[in-house]
């Protein structure tokens, strides 16, 4: 009896726990927000929100797009995982077409599954790959994607900058690619390319912000914000700016330090464990 009664004080004090955190944590992201910098509309802080993406990535993209407007409503992106939590699922239940790329194999056949439907009416392609710059282009070509799409999300926690310094044979219209926190504006930093790489849980893993800056200006982006866990940074390309975001396009302006101790708040703001099923769009 003794045991069971523990067991039932355990449970009610980790709930108790998890709503302690999650109330401080949506207090704390509140706080951050009413910074003087965050009240410009152009910036895009205020806008994240969470219905698939690991953090507030989701409304990001939703208002980027708000603004910029839609072309032909595809996506691709690596570092898909399992497909429950990304930056492209929450699109894909609004119509939008495009590739996963997902160097896991139980993660493929996750999806295979699980996307079944989305997969065989093409509305979805998976390609089981690991990525370098070596082989991109051509897994692009590979699955006919070429030339202009909407969004590229880049998320394989190493190479991202030299997989997209790489990319030449799309042109996305807006990127979403993770950076290193740690670095801050102004320090340069590029972790070293290694083919082989895979992260091991630690610090050392892709670009500073400001590196990625100065890539993006290469290649004809800008960066227009940097989500509030400072975890992923937006680029849309320079011919459709104009006049829709806050300027400066500059690391300096837009960095956000490593909050990763609210991943887990947002874990639980997208409601009931996320899935995917069959599903009717009227």
């Amino acid at each position: 009896m003794m045991d069971i009664i523990q067991r039932l004080i355990d449970r009610t004090t980790n709930r108790f726990l998890l709503l302690n955190y999650r109330v401080n944590a949506q207090q704390l992201i509140n706080t951050i927000l009413m910074d003087a910098r965050y009240q410009d509309p152009k910036r895009l802080e205020q806008y994240g929100f969470k219905a698939y993406s690991q953090n507030d990535e989701d409304g990001i993209i939703a208002e980027i797009f708000k603004r910029i407007g839609i072309k032909n409503y595809s996506f691709v992106e690596f570092g898909a995982a399992k497909g429950l939590e990304n930056n492209t699922l929450y699109l894909l239940y609004q119509g939008w077409t495009g590739l996963w790329i997902e160097a896991g194999k139980k993660n493929c056949n996750f999806i295979r599954n699980k996307f079944a439907s989305a997969v065989s009416s093409s509305q979805l392609k998976l390609t089981n790959s690991f990525i370098t710059r070596d082989n991109i282009n051509q897994l692009f070509t590979d699955n006919d994607v070429i030339g202009e799409i909407d969004l590229l999300s880049i998320d394989i926690d190493g190479n991202d900058y030299h997989v997209w310094e790489t990319i030449d044979v799309i042109n996305p219209r807006v990127i979403v690619i993770e950076y290193n926190a740690k670095f801050r504006p102004p320090a340069i930093y590029v972790m070293e390319y290694n083919p082989n790489h895979t992260w091991k849980y630690t610090d050392y893993f892709n670009a500073s912000l400001k590196s990625l800056e100065k890539l993006g200006n290469y290649k004809g982006y800008k960066l227009v914000g940097c989500n509030i866990t400072g975890l992923n940074a937006f680029f849309v390309r320079e011919d459709l700016v104009g006049d829709l975001f806050q300027e400066p396009f500059t690391a300096e302006n837009f960095y956000q330090p490593p909050r990763y101790y609210l991943t887990p708040f947002y874990a639980s703001a997208g409601g009931h464990k996320a899935d995917f099923g069959l599903y009717i769009a009227k």
